[in-house]
């Protein structure tokens, strides 16, 4: 972690605080963390307020004071601005005996990175192609208003043939829209996404697994279950087991791309992607290889509710040797995953539909349950051969449940 956003503040300017206690929220690429406060005293200022992103690891957000007397020292502090802000004054004053030639427009005022302007403002600024940071601003605070945008155009207008050249798609060309701000999550998912299509060799294997024994075994399970009044097991909790066994038995897919050289996992964490209202998460059974199917469940439901309420710790999320992405329950029957780095391999799975086979006695057919499988894997790490051969261990396992309870 080298930045994060400020979720929230807990605590406010003035308040007492105390060894532990939780000073503020800070979000961070996947999951929303507690700052808590190292010593005992006073908040006498917060100087990164709530809401703001992109927060270097390092920057002060808050002072602190040992005596509740010395918090109106510091009630009109800023950070490195009263020295600054003297400086533009008098700049501004020199000019006034001869006129100057026009000066470059200065830049909006900032709060670490943020800029501030109203709403019709930034919408204005994006219509005519404008950055905001170039815009100087009169509204309250030095806060950027439309007048300012439009005497801005007024008298900058090679700024602006400029903004609006360099836009792709120009705003007046679609009918009104909502632009939505990209949540931190949502933008180290598209980085480390892009990047992997973009540099790891992917290809992708398909098979189609027959379902009968494993919903048979599992309706049997579930029935039990449900008498000890315990949690049903789900199918992907099936796939995670028979995924980890997989792995153990061909360890060559139970690896990482590390540049000089391949590192082979003697255990088979299993990352879950799961889709919540915050982003893609990938909460890791641990040691899946080693679990039981109802021990892996409770895992599983366990670290998704972590994961829709943003509360998952680092290490339940960060690492993983091998990722599954199901989406059978939203009707989808086969798709191709994007490959997780530094693992090797991604399983796709869709969902299960009846077909028509040919039965057990010469020319009779049966109905069965099938489910499509793809596996994308990394080119650099493992071949097809070897692909396969973890593919065709998955298909024994899932097709015949009995034999990873041995």
């Amino acid at each position: 972690m080298t930045q994060g956003n400020i979720a929230e503040w807990k605590m406010s300017e003035g308040d007492e605080i105390s060894a532990g206690d939780v000073l503020a929220e800070i979000e961070t690429d996947k999951a929303t963390m507690e700052m808590e406060s190292m010593e005992d005293g006073f908040l006498a200022k917060i100087l990164v307020p709530t809401g703001s992103q992109n927060v270097q690891v390092g920057t002060p957000v808050a002072i602190i004071v040992d005596e509740k007397a010395s918090i109106a020292a510091f009630a009109n502090y800023t950070p490195g601005a009263a020295a600054p802000a003297a400086a533009p004054a008098a700049a501004a004053a020199a000019p006034a005996a001869a006129p100057a030639p026009a000066a470059a427009p200065k830049m909006a005022p900032r709060d670490g990175n943020r800029i501030f302007a109203s709403p019709l403002a930034k919408k204005l600024a994006r219509e005519y192609g404008l950055e905001l940071s170039g815009i100087v601003g009169t509204g309250p605070s030095g806060r950027i208003i439309k007048a300012d945008v439009e005497e801005y155009k007024v008298k900058a207008p090679a700024a602006v043939a400029v903004g609006a050249a360099g836009e792709e798609f120009p705003s007046w060309m679609f009918p009104d829209y909502t632009d939505m701000p990209v949540k931190q999550i949502q933008k180290i998912t598209a980085q480390r996404l892009t990047e992997s299509k973009q540099t790891v060799p992917h290809y992708y294997l398909t098979v189609d697994v027959q379902m009968d024994k494993l919903m048979a075994a599992r309706k049997q399970l579930n029935a039990t279950l449900e008498s000890q009044k315990k949690s049903k097991l789900s199918v992907t909790d099936f796939i995670i087991k028979a995924s980890a066994n997989a792995l153990i038995k061909v360890p060559a897919m139970n690896s990482s791309w590390m540049g000089d050289k391949i590192r082979t996992y003697s255990a088979a964490d299993i990352s879950i992607a799961v889709q919540t209202e915050h982003g893609l998460m990938v909460p890791i059974v641990k040691d899946a290889d080693t679990k039981g199917i109802a021990s892996i469940s409770a895992d599983v439901k366990a670290l998704a509710g972590k994961a829709r309420e943003n509360k998952l710790s680092p290490a339940e999320f960060m690492g993983g040797t091998f990722t599954i992405s199901n989406l059978g329950m939203f009707g989808v029957k086969q798709f191709c995953a994007i490959v997780n780095p530094p693992q090797a391999a991604i399983l796709a799975v869709g969902g299960s539909e009846i077909r028509v086979i040919p039965g057990k006695v010469d020319g009779t057919y049966e109905e069965g349950s099938f489910m499509c499988a793809t596996i994308s894997c990394d080119h650099r790490v493992v071949d097809g051969a070897v692909a396969a051969q973890w593919l065709a261990a998955f298909k024994s396992n899932m097709e015949d449940p009995m034999t990873m309870l041995l």
